[in-house]
């Protein structure tokens, strides 16, 4: 698989890696059994870089990305990046180094690494991003070895372009797919002149962009796409890119018809991040093994050419652009 180098950390990884959210929580049950099958299948796949949280599962996915790190050794050359902060009130003033050095310390035991390849502040509030204090705190957790580098989750493009202009900053992860653009605009070119790597998470919005959903699609009562729809349990965005349900069905049944032959519609979505000028590596989530491998698969796809390119920007110019492109 083709590898990116990896922003400020200097590491190349695959442009395709593994979202690690569905084998913590709020996808619905995803067994031990099932979680390692996943894990086991993406790095057989080509996949090096996995992307998860401290707060996924309170720590579940952090220790089973462990359990693949053991199982497999540095040989397999896996970068891991993992996130904290939300695991309490997710206020300012939680964001200090001594919360820093504790939150680390969890998850280096979690992964079983002495050393994090990579920490992400996980969407704190809107201050954090432009304080001082915050990155002096970083800084101090890379002179003390607990992370190699430090990078940061944001919800919005403002913040992505604040974390931007620090010096230190490694990597910026922002939802970026075919149905949020927004970020084409300013902060994939700012990245990029920075040095800094773009991590897209929500690739497939929610599974949106699978194709595969309509009106009539159940979620279990502990999916997300069940209880976040409104953004009452976090950022509304999170959850189908913040595109209501049956408008975001009805486009991605659009870009369904644009899928060429021999690909799946979640392959042409995922293509079009790979893409895109700026962007490292794209991280669908998986909750089966054939999931894991096909999202993989779509790095061997052609790149998309001019006219379906520009068949996806009208599908979001026309159906989705006003319910999501000024508020994110």
């Amino acid at each position: 698989m083709e590898k990116r180098e990896l922003g400020r950390t200097g590491r190349p990884v695959a442009v395709v890696g593994l979202g690690c959210w569905q084998l913590g929580a709020d996808w619905g049950e995803v067994s031990e059994d099932q979680a390692l099958a996943v894990l086991d299948a993406a790095v057989d796949a080509g996949v090096t870089f996995l992307d998860t949280a401290d707060v996924y599962g309170d720590g579940r996915s952090e220790r089973l990305v462990g359990t693949l790190l053991a199982q497999r050794g540095p040989q397999a050359g896996l970068t891991v990046a993992t996130k904290m902060g939300r695991r309490g009130d997710n206020a300012v003033q939680d964001y200090t180094l001594d919360s820093f050095r504790a939150w680390t310390d969890r998850s280096r035991e979690n992964l079983g690494v002495d050393t994090l390849d990579l920490i992400q502040l996980h969407c704190p509030p809107t201050a954090v991003y432009s304080a001082a204090s915050t990155y002096e705190a970083l800084d101090a957790l890379v002179a003390e070895g607990r992370v190699a580098a430090y990078g940061v989750s944001v919800e919005t493009v403002e913040e992505a372009l604040t974390a931007i202009a620090q010096p230190h900053v490694a990597t910026v992860q922002i939802i970026l797919n075919v149905f949020r653009r927004k970020p084409l605009e300013r902060v994939l070119p700012a990245a990029a002149a920075a040095g800094v790597g773009i991590i897209a998470r929500v690739p497939l919005a929610s599974g949106l962009l699978s194709g595969k959903f309509d009106a009539s699609t159940r979620f279990a009562a502990d999916d997300h796409r069940s209880y976040n729809r409104d953004g009452s349990a976090f950022d509304q965005g999170e959850t189908f890119s913040g595109v209501p349900y049956d408008v975001g069905v009805s486009a991605a049944q659009q870009v369904a018809r644009l899928t060429p032959q021999g690909a799946t519609t979640a392959q042409l979505a995922l293509r079009w991040i790979i893409d895109q000028p700026g962007v490292t590596a794209v991280i669908p989530g998986a909750s089966r093994p054939e999931q894991a491998r096909a999202n993989a698969a779509a790095a061997d796809l052609e790149p998309l050419t001019p006219a379906q390119l520009e068949a996806l920007r009208s599908v979001y110019d026309e159906r989705i652009k006003e319910h999501v492109h000024a508020r994110w």
